[in-house]
């Protein structure tokens, strides 16, 4: 894994989200609660909706467009919707949160 510093933890609001623009693409971190930070596609795969403006609530995010929610840790659609959206390994080092840029980079050329 190829761990790259992408910012501090308090950069990400609790329950909430900061959309991150790397050279494979924007991706999405969310913190929950429990300071748990997840990285996933940026967008939903319904119709595009930017799910760093979507409502986080325990380990999943709802889009704002149309409400699909999505599992943070899988990124499987819940309930009866149906679709997925890439997740990315990500840490937190000493207060910094830190992505594993080579698995994005992995899903952008596939």
């Amino acid at each position: 894994m190829s761990w790259t510093d992408i910012g501090s933890l308090d950069e990400i609001p609790v329950r909430g989200a900061r959309r991150v623009k790397t050279r494979a693409g924007c991706i999405a971190l969310f913190r929950t609660d429990e300071d748990e930070v997840f990285a996933t596609s940026a967008t939903c795969a319904h119709r595009g909706g930017p799910l760093d403006e979507g409502i986080v609530h325990g380990r999943k995010v709802t889009c704002p467009l149309h409400n699909w929610v999505y599992s943070l840790e899988s990124g499987e659609a819940q309930g009866a919707d149906e679709g997925s959206i890439a997740t990315y390994p990500v840490r937190i080092d000493a207060g910094r949160v830190l992505l594993d840029l080579s698995s994005l980079e992995a899903h952008a050329a596939a």
